[in-house]
Parts: C-alpha cells; sequence; structure tokens
C-alpha cells in the first residue's frame, strides 16, 4: 500500500540522517519543507520533497493536505497510565496547603492509587487505560511508555504489567513496558523499608523477566521514597534480567538519583526539579536522557527543573507528560508543548525536539520513531489549517489535530 500525502503548507521536523538524540544548541534547530508531499508505503516513510519534486508514480491511495501542516507524532516517555479512579479529593488538599509527602504519609497519594489496582479486575483497568489512549492518539502521541507502580505486592504489580502487554497487543501506538515496583513504600512495610527491596528484587523483578512483562525497570530514588543504595540494588537486579533501568530521581530533593542514574547507565532519569551544577557535569557524556515532566511541576506547583542551564551545557532534554492520577491527570502532549515554551521558556523548535526525537530516545525508539524520515515507522499527523508551526504551543487552548496515522494507517 502506497499512499502520497500532497499539498502539505509545511513538512515539519524532517531528517535526510535520522539522529538518536539532540543535544544543547542544536536542539534549537529543526527542518522543515514548504509546500511539501509525503509518501507512505505499507507502514514507514518513503519519501518526502517539494511538490514540484514530486515523483511520477501511482498510488494507492492519496490524502489532499490541502495547506494543512504535518509533524510526527509525539512520543510519550513517561506514563502512569493504567489505574483505577480519580484523586481529585487529594487535589483539594494540595489547594488547602498540603505537600506531596504529608498526602502520601497519610496512606494518600500512591498508596491510594495502589489499593485501587489491587482490588480492580484486569478487564476494567484494560478498558479505563484503553480509553486514556484513545485520548492521546486524539492530541497527536504515536508512542508512549507505559510504568505499573500501583499495585505494590507481586501479584498486582504482575496484574499491572499483563494489562500492559495487552495494550501492546490492541493499540496502534507503539507501547514501551516499566515495571516500577518500587513506586512507593507499603504501609506495611513501614519502619523495614530493606524488606520491600528485597521483595522488589528477588520476586517482582525475576518475574516479570522470566514472563516477558516488562521492558525497562523503574525506581523512585527520592526523598522519603527509596535511597541510593536501595535503587542500585533494583538497578543491579534488573540488569541480571536483561532489563535496563529508568529512574524518577531529584523531584522533592537533591536526592544522588541522578548521579546513580548515570552510573548504571540508565536510559533516562525523570522529573529533575532539583538539579544542580553537579548533577549537570555528571549527565555530560553520559547515556542518559534527562526527561523533564512539566504537568507534575505545573499541578503540584512545584519549582522547574533548570532546562535552559542542561541545554546550555550540552545536554539533550526529552519531556513527557507523566500522565497519572495523583499530580498529572492529562494525555495531552500539546499542552506539554506549550508548557515548555511558557514556564521552562523553550523555543518552539527545542519543545518540539524533546517531544519527539529526543523523547523517543527516552523510551528506547529513536531509530524508529521521533522525526520524519526514510525508512521510519510512519506515525503522523495533519493538523487543522494552522498559520505557523509556532501556533502549536502558542494556542494551548486547542486541539490543532485533524488526523493521526499510527502504523502508515488513519487511526
Amino acid at each position: 500500500m502506497r499512499t502520497l500525502i500532497s499539498n502539505i503548507k509545511q513538512l515539519v521536523q524532517v531528517e535526510e540522517h535520522p539522529r538518536q538524540r539532540v543535544c544543547g544548541k542544536d536542539m534549537a534547530q529543526m527542518q522543515t519543507v514548504n509546500d511539501a508531499y509525503l509518501i507512505v508505503e505499507d507502514d514507514h516513510f518513503a519519501g518526502y520533497g517539494t511538490m514540484s519534486e514530486l515523483p511520477e508514480q501511482t498510488f494507492d491511495h492519496e490524502v489532499n493536505a490541502e495547506g494543512r501542516m504535518v509533524f510526527p507524532s509525539f512520543c510519550d516517555s513517561h506514563t502512569h497510565l493504567v489505574y483505577s479512579g480519580s484523586r481529585e479529593i487529594e487535589y483539594i488538599d494540595k489547594i488547602r496547603g498540603l505537600s506531596y509527602e504529608e498526602i502520601a504519609l497519610r496512606g494518600g497519594g500512591i498508596l491510594n492509587s495502589a489499593k485501587r489496582v489491587q482490588e480492580a479486575s484486569e478487564e476494567q483497568l484494560f478498558d479505563d487505560a484503553m480509553q486514556r489512549l484513545q485520548q492521546m492518539i486524539g492530541f497527536g502521541s504515536g508512542a508512549v511508555e507505559i510504568k505499573s507502580g500501583y499495585g505494590m505486592t507481586v501479584e498486582a504489580e504482575m496484574k499491572m504489567l499483563r494489562v500492559i502487554r495487552r495494550l501492546k497487543e490492541s493499540s496502534p501506538l507503539t507501547i514501551k513496558s516499566t515495571l516500577l515496583g518500587a513506586h512507593g513504600i507499603p504501609m506495611e512495610y513501614r519502619g523495614r523499608q530493606e524488606a520491600f527491596v528485597d521483595l522488589v528484587v528477588n520476586e517482582m523483578i525475576p518475574q516479570a523477566a522470566a514472563e516477558g512483562l516488562a521492558d525497562y525497570v523503574d525506581v523512585f530514588c527520592d526523598q522519603g521514597f527509596f535511597t541510593v543504595h536501595d535503587t542500585e540494588r533494583m538497578l543491579e537486579a534488573g540488569a541480571r534480567h536483561g532489563l535496563r533501568g529508568k529512574i524518577h530521581a531529584n523531584e522533592l530533593a537533591c536526592s544522588g538519583g541522578i548521579q546513580v542514574a548515570v552510573k548504571y547507565d540508565a536510559l533516562s532519569c525523570d522529573h529533575l526539579e532539583f538539579t544542580g551544577e553537579a548533577e549537570i557535569e555528571c549527565l555530560k557524556n553520559s547515556n542518559t536522557m534527562p526527561t523533564v515532566l512539566p504537568g507534575a511541576a505545573f499541578f503540584l506547583n512545584m519549582r522547574h527543573a533548570p532546562v535552559r542551564q542542561m541545554m546550555d551545557a550540552g545536554l539533550p532534554v526529552a519531556l513527557a507528560s507523566d500522565c497519572n492520577p495523583g499530580s498529572s491527570p492529562s494525555t495531552n502532549m500539546q499542552l506539554i508543548l506549550s508548557m515548555a515554551c511558557i514556564n521552562y521558556r523553550m523555543l518552539p523548535e527545542e519543545a518540539f525536539n524533546a517531544t519527539t526525537i529526543n523523547s523517543a530516545y527516552a523510551m528506547g525508539v529513536s531509530d524508529q520513531l521521533g522525526s520524519i524520515a526514510v525508512g521510519k515507522k510512519a506515525n503522523f499527523y495533519i493538523t487543522k489549517p494552522i498559520p505557523t508551526y509556532e501556533y502549536m504551543p502558542y494556542a494551548y487552548g486547542e486541539n490543532k489535530v485533524e488526523v493521526a496515522f499510527l502504523n502508515g494507517k488513519v487511526v
């Protein structure tokens, strides 16, 4: 099946020589083609250029973009999409002044979601998550990493991972699965945290790996949660079972999480509100993608990660939604694009690179996704009529996607 998208006003984020990630000052650069065509063959990009250069070929299907723009789909590299129920009561607690840690200490937060996941059926969790995936597609996402972490028992964590596996099989989105066994400390393990780490190391990680349920392993390495020593134990266990690490780090304090992420060659370290010169220096020349989650910082009214300092130091930066019921209840990566520009003072080009190529790297798929390049998977969307690509982050209150293509097909 050969499909032609013709009369594209502007084809955005094209690459003749695809990159694994974009760093530093290069993040302010983005290649486009005006008055363009795009050729899709089966599930991948087969060619692009200006309409004046369109070769004489026959196509099975043609879509006239009629002056609209075409972008590669967003890659959302950090979500907690499988959960049961909402947590708007805690939202009110936050308005009244309770901190994230205070809510957690009294059994709210992650523990609240864990109780609901433990009680929910796999079918219910699947149906709810599938609805969220459909929302994501409508906002322009084509790939998503989904973490467990609301189970907090071996049985419930495996249940979540089985749901993610079923989502992989049922959704056109590219999905990566992450075991986040160490998302919080269950009440019954308070005061004996090491025993819970033993459970993650000796039971959760081996079972998830043996059943092929996870692509990665994650740890919440932060103040009030898991220590650097705990994190090292779990990342080492993951590595023994073929699961590369991804870390929640430095959201609440300078926890040492960034340094341990680099030490164990984690694919990404995420949140990063508390990031100083030492952490930035540590990330230089590493393979670990610094990933910022603007939705969580916005929702929790937290300090912003020093994105400009990171880029000025030559680092790459990725952005993701952190979609979850407690601190970022949104599937909208267009909104993340806007927050990047408004709250983090990123240029639109920097924000696009952070939500496509770099976020694809952060979920291990930048060889397949993140830009429009010959041979890459044909995940893209056609916008409604918009004046410029800068309009995408500018008009934060509207959905600019008119039609989405995943794996070369309209969805």
